[in-house]
């Protein structure tokens, strides 16, 4: 058994708002204060210390074809960024594009313990889920990539019954082993393979007739009948467009009282006003999302400097891709799901346009009022790597650090921000929700992102600071299922492969099965027993279902 004595706990899902308590470990789990004279078999004395469930990235780009052609695109970030372990340097790093091994030492150094990959194409699901086995110390787990794919569109098409396309969406999530379902631009990305530039909302896909909205609400609807605990986890339409605010309050409109997971929203807020025809909308669709208790979000903030866009959004990766830096760029079409683009790109503070979608990031965290429902990510890489997590909680919480930040960004994006008339700073207590206790309870991880008995004994301990970037950058201890992985910024156990994959197994008529054999065998190159994951992973793999609500 295992005593931590004398910590700072922040553990929102128990209302605990930083009380000194003890925490006791034993296999692995968060147990009860042990009865008489039963002493523990290690202790780590942590008063004047901050204590925190680990930390739980609900939106990262970590496995799939996206990450790999990216490290092909982008091989300096390899080499400016390698990986250090103590005095050694490792094979594979970087930052932007980070490999597997950089990925888990990164995260548990900040004192993450799970993280989720966001997109993964059905056909891609092999591929991802090898990767996953590659990443140590990390749990994780992927949202299904639904909404372009040929199949569901026929369904939809054809005037499907919704309970056929329950049992596709239930059969997929199965066959890929996923714990959510994401939709991107849906309908969007298969129209692009047809020369159709742009879809809006009610927008019909010339190939199918089918307008995004059908095709969210059939998803939406799915998810809910299927007692998902994650709601619709969607990329909506026009993605970085000027005046997309608008297309993403009818969004919020058309789920129709449905849950709804509004991903990356940064990228989804930009009006049209001023001179230069960008402008702020994340004001108005705050005050939507506070107005509407089934809509959360992640935010997809923005940071200055080097990094990778990576989407499987081609229509809008091809309609960026004259602003690549360096100049690359490569976009792909995969079998009958839908695609993806990848390209570098730098974000300048000395940009109107980059400084603005810095502080529209910023103005959304601080003015969506309930932390519940808005979560820390920079939709790594698309944003910022997630290695700027700490300099991102330090804007959050420090105002006269954000303020003088904002200062030094191009003057007239300064200027057409409302940023500095918020004086908002987030608490240490907001801070656990919005990367621990909030997307544990979105994902239905009962037993993570809290410090109560029972759960998973996944901790990271901080050193109090003033500044909260060099606190949240270096932790002082990380526990993953109660062993020390980490200790002063340096990782100490890190196997070669590592942590379990959450993910659903919600039930379906065996029916759709047939249906999806005969269309693998007319339309695609991959035969249907070779689709779903089996028994043939890795040994050290581990899957830990989840149960779907009642």
């Amino acid at each position: 058994m295992i005593r931590l004595r004398g910590g700072r706990l922040y553990d929102p899902h128990n209302g605990i708002d930083g009380r000194v308590r003890d925490l006791y470990i034993d296999a692995g789990r968060i147990v009860a204060p042990p009865r008489g004279k039963a002493a523990a078999s290690r202790e780590y004395d942590l008063r004047e210390r901050v204590v925190m469930p680990g930390g739980i990235d609900i939106h990262t780009h970590i496995g799939g074809g996206k990450m790999a052609l990216g490290r092909l695109l982008l091989p300096e970030d390899q080499r400016q960024h390698p990986l250090r372990r103590g005095r050694r340097t490792q094979a594979g790093g970087g930052m932007a594009a980070p490999t597997a091994a950089a990925i888990g030492y990164r995260y548990a150094q900040m004192g993450y313990t799970s993280c989720f990959e966001p997109a993964m194409l059905p056909s891609n699901a092999r591929q991802v889920h090898l990767e996953f086995a590659d990443i140590p110390l990390l749990d994780k787990g992927s949202y299904v990539l639904l909404g372009n794919d040929d199949f569901l569109l026929r369904l939809l098409r054809a005037g499907s019954e919704p309970q056929s396309v329950c049992d596709y969406v239930a059969w997929m999530l199965q066959a890929t082993r996923s714990i959510a379902v994401k939709a991107v631009n849906p309908g969007g990305i298969h129209a692009f393979k047809f020369n159709q530039r742009r879809l809006d909302l009610d927008q019909p896909n010339r190939r199918y007739g089918l307008t995004p909205r059908r095709i969210l609400l059939a998803l939406a609807r799915a998810v809910r009948e299927l007692g998902l605990h994650h709601p619709l986890h969607l990329h909506g339409c026009n993605l970085g467009a000027p005046g997309n605010v608008e297309t993403t309050l009818r969004t919020i409109a058309a789920a129709e009282g449905l849950p709804l997971h509004l991903t990356h929203l940064q990228f989804h807020s930009y009006g049209t006003e001023g001179d230069r025809g960008f402008s702020s909308g994340a004001a108005r669709l705050a005050e939507a999302i506070n107005g509407q208790p089934g809509i959360s979000v992640d935010v997809g903030q923005a940071m200055f400097g080097q990094t990778l866009t990576a989407s499987g959004d081609t229509m809008q990766q091809y309609a960026g891709h004259r602003y690549a830096h360096p100049r690359r760029w490569a976009c792909a079409d995969i079998e009958c799901d839908a695609g993806c683009g990848v390209m570098p790109f730098r974000y300048r503070d000395s940009s109107y346009v980059n400084a603005l979608q810095w502080a529209i990031g910023l103005e959304l965290f601080l003015l969506v009022n309930d932390p519940w429902r808005i979560f820390l990510t920079t939709d790594h890489p698309n944003g910022a790597p997630f290695s700027s997590y700490p300099r991102l909680i330090r804007l959050l919480m420090d105002r006269g650090f954000r303020n003088d930040c904002l200062a030094a960004i191009h003057p007239e994006a300064a200027r057409a921000s409302h940023l500095g008339a918020i004086s908002r700073e987030y608490s240490l207590y907001e801070i656990a929700i919005i990367t621990r206790a909030g997307p544990a309870r979105s994902l239905g991880l009962s037993e993570r992102g809290h410090l109560g008995v029972g759960a998973v004994a996944d901790i990271a301990v901080y050193r109090p600071q003033r500044d909260a970037e060099r606190m949240f950058a270096s932790p002082e201890y990380v526990f993953k299922d109660g062993r020390l992985i980490v200790r002063r910024g340096q990782v100490l156990d890190a196997a070669p492969r590592g942590g379990r994959v959450l993910c659903v197994q919600p039930e379906y008529d065996s029916g759709i099965r047939r249906r999806v054999a005969s269309y693998f065998r007319r339309y695609h190159t991959m035969r249907l027993e070779n689709f779903p994951l089996g028994d043939e992973l890795p040994q050290e793999y581990a899957y830990a279902p989840l149960r779907p609500r009642s």
